[in-house]
């Protein structure tokens, strides 16, 4: 007989209810009040029970799933899983002003291929303190003004205008909304459509997204892909309302979504008035052969499209600062629903990009980043296609982005790979990492991401991995 779960919110405090729930079913498990194997109440039973959504239900049981302390199997529910909890250590008890040396917690790698960063050399450093000099002198007044909830307009300006002439879009400065990264983003989306709306998201994908839409609430479900993208067909099965993709370059497997695909998907979204696309063009400047691949944005007819980029990739991680272009109908809306917020960005960073963009610094400085990308792509493709490397990989590239993946020749499982490969100082990620679930069709795949490796480790990097390759 299912087991009847009951438990008080008093203590929630100023949690979301979700996470609430998800710590204490979390807790029963761990303790073993509930046994592996064991079926947990349908959501409709328990949020009937407590009394709650089954909103919150939702959360706390994808919140669990995503961690691997239950499972769901299709048409039957939720199991829990076979989880072993380690012993609590004793706590160790240090004497007086003794200081606790933690330089050798962080992994020292000599190559990570799965980490983006830019180079100290490609940041131009001299510029950008000249031009925020001039701001500084020029615009002092709007400086120390409070910004526009959707961001200053020199800059949001400049961004329409570099639409227009790098990406083929003809966007309005109003539609467009900058904040502090496309996680801040991606929460403003949450509480403009609202948490009872459902969220999907592309598996495999970038795990990050699907946890921040989860974090503010969301209803988020995935959609499987094949070799074009998304599939039509998962969208119709999980009732998805709002659909996140990367159509130009995904990630992590790498995909270019063919217009023919496009059009499925925009014609999904045009179906019910509830849908939208969230197109994420997270690195359409680093197209290293060929044209920049079109935006579904600029091909919409319906709008239906809400278009988000980031200037992390081109300029910095360092530097949050990222946009999105709403569609002309949800311009009003947004704004009245949201345009409470103050601007997470700071004016004097805001002016100052404005004035790179607008002064031709951008261009100039994109072109610079995508040769030094270029080259350094070709020179490890070339180590890669070497002598050294013939029968132990197969290399699967479109020419687009900072990454791509590797089929590796392996007798061995890719968590014993791992492990060598991390004995040699290198660090690298399977694909099937990036799923729910466990594809076998992954199985030796690996994304390997060339941006952080800095160019005197190159060559002794791939000779090591080549070495762990027998």
């Amino acid at each position: 007989m299912r087991r009847l779960l009951t438990y008080s919110f008093e203590q929630a405090g100023d949690k979301p209810l979700y996470e609430y729930l998800y710590e204490c079913i979390r807790d029963d498990i761990l303790s073993g009040r509930l046994q592996a194997g064991e079926k947990l109440p349908s959501k409709r039973a328990l949020a009937r029970n407590l009394g709650v959504s089954t909103i919150t239900i939702e959360g706390a049981y994808g919140q669990l799933t995503a961690e691997g302390y239950c499972q769901s199997a299709p048409r039957r529910g939720f199991f829990v899983s076979n989880v072993v909890p380690r012993a609590k250590a004793e706590p160790q008890v240090l004497p007086e002003k003794q200081t606790v040396d933690r330089s050798a917690e962080k992994k020292q790698w000599l190559a990570d291929f799965t980490a983006n960063s830019v180079p100290a050399k490609l940041f131009p450093f001299d510029l950008w303190t000249r031009l925020l000099r001039k701001v500084i002198s020029e615009d002092a007044d709007s400086l120390l003004a409070r910004s526009e909830s959707f961001g200053v307009m020199p800059l949001r300006q400049a961004i329409a205008d570099h639409l227009r002439s790098f990406r083929g879009l003809s966007v309005q400065p109003e539609q467009i909304v900058i904040g502090a990264g496309t996680e801040y983003l991606y929460h403003l989306l949450v509480q403009f459509f609202g948490r009872d709306r459902r969220f999907c998201v592309e598996n495999p994908g970038y795990d990050r997204i699907r946890k921040v839409y989860m974090a503010s609430g969301a209803d988020c479900v995935l959609a499987n892909m094949d070799e074009q993208g998304v599939r039509p067909e998962d969208l119709t099965r999980q009732q998805a309302q709002i659909l996140h993709i990367s159509p130009s370059h995904h990630f992590p497997t790498g995909i270019i979504m063919p217009v023919s695909r496009r059009y499925e998907l925009l014609g999904w979204a045009a179906a019910a008035p509830d849908r939208y696309i969230i197109e994420d063009d997270y690195d359409s400047e680093f197209r290293l052969t060929g044209r920049p691949i079109p935006t579904m944005m600029g091909i919409d007819v319906s709008d239906r499209v809400i278009y988000i980029n980031t200037f992390s990739k081109s300029l910095t991680p360092t530097i949050r600062i990222s946009y999105m272009v709403l569609p002309k109908e949800l311009v009003a809306p947004f704004r009245e629903k949201l345009g409470f917020y103050s601007c997470t960005v700071s004016n004097f960073e805001q002016y100052t990009l404005a004035r790179f963009i607008q002064d031709g610094y951008f261009e100039k400085h994109i072109n610079r980043m995508r040769n030094f990308y270029r080259r350094k792509r070709e020179r490890l493709l070339a180590l890669l296609k070497g002598p050294a490397a013939a029968g132990k990989l197969t290399i699967i590239e479109h020419g687009s982005g900072l990454h791509f993946l590797l089929r590796l020749a392996l007798s061995e499982s890719d968590a014993a790979f791992g492990a060598k490969l991390a004995a040699q100082g290198l660090r690298l990620r399977p694909l099937a990492a990036y799923y729910e679930g466990s594809p076998e069709h992954c199985q030796h795949l690996f994304v390997l991401n060339y941006s952080g490796v800095t160019d005197d480790v190159l060559e002794d990097a791939v000779q090591r991995l080549l070495q762990c390759v027998k």
